[in-house]
């Protein structure tokens, strides 16, 4: 993981992601999921790149079991781009980096 993505938890996902003051990356994730090892160097990219517009977390479904149950994830990754609480994009699956920029740039 890089400096540029936070890990949050089921203790600190609503501080960190539906308060947040910007939209918020969301990366649902395992270690032991291919497709999510896949994606994960597309969101340091972009959280690289977009850094101080939009911030990036991820959550690790079998540590944050709660958090994954309220946002009915039965696929990984599954990534979601929350702007004030809302959700405002979904990708479920590893996919190109053009169209996870596509899909938060929307949020913005």
């Amino acid at each position: 993981m890089s400096e540029f993505v936070m890990e949050v938890n089921d203790s600190n996902f609503d501080a960190e992601v539906m308060k947040s003051a910007v939209p918020v990356l969301v990366d649902f994730w395992a270690p032991w999921c291919g497709p999510c090892r896949m994606v994960a160097p597309v969101v340091d990219e972009l959280a690289k790149e977009m850094q101080g517009k939009v911030k990036f977390v991820k959550v690790n479904v079998d540590d944050c079991p709660l958090t994954a149950s309220k946002f009915g994830i039965m696929s990984i990754p599954t990534l979601l781009v929350i702007k004030g609480g809302a959700i405002v994009g979904q990708q479920i699956g590893a996919v190109p980096k053009p169209m996870l920029k596509n899909m938060i740039d929307k949020a913005l």
